[in-house]
């Protein structure tokens, strides 16, 4: 319960997230929460929508994988999903990742995708379609800037669901 919005723009790319965490379906517990990581000295980006430890657990693994084949970035992410889903441990994590690079995004579920979206804008979570509805409508506006595109889409994904706040993380490869 959750929005994590990815955006590519020109060769810039931003995760963006909104800082609500929630207990059950009723209570807000924590209104500043970080769901963005950045892994590989910054040059790889990772958001997290589903329940917070088997996202942080599932983030550690992918950095893991990394180490393991750096510099490739969708071996690391089919390798951590083959795990996720065979894995008799890993397979009942219940999360979803947004993964980016300079080059690529994609998006990691535990029934083994790895999804790379045609135009570089996706978004996960209960927020995310919303997120991603409006920055697919405002990505072609050349005055705007790719911080401002994720930060407006945010912003109206919080103003529609009850599980997203206006916190927003913003986050960019270097």
């Amino acid at each position: 319960m959750t929005t994590i919005l990815s955006v590519r723009k020109n060769n810039d790319v931003i995760i963006a997230g909104d800082g609500q965490a929630t207990l059950g379906q009723s209570v807000v517990m924590k209104t500043k929460t970080n769901k963005i990581r950045k892994l590989a000295k910054g040059s790889i980006i990772a958001g997290f929508a589903g329940t917070t430890a088997d996202a942080i657990a599932l983030i550690e693994r992918l950095e893991e994988k990394l180490e393991k084949y750096p510099n490739q970035l969708i071996r690391a992410c089919v390798e951590l999903t083959k795990d996720w889903r065979m894995d008799k441990y890993l397979r009942k994590l219940e999360a979803v990742l947004i993964v980016a690079n300079k080059e690529k995004t994609f998006i990691l579920t535990g029934t083994g995708d790895v999804l790379e979206p045609d135009d570089g804008v996706v978004g996960i979570g209960s927020g995310g379609n919303y997120a991603m509805a409006a920055a697919k409508a405002m990505i072609d506006n050349d005055n705007l800037s790719i911080e401002e595109i994720a930060k407006r889409a945010m912003d109206i994904a919080a103003d529609i669901d009850v599980y997203t706040n206006h916190n927003i993380i913003l986050e960019k490869v270097k």
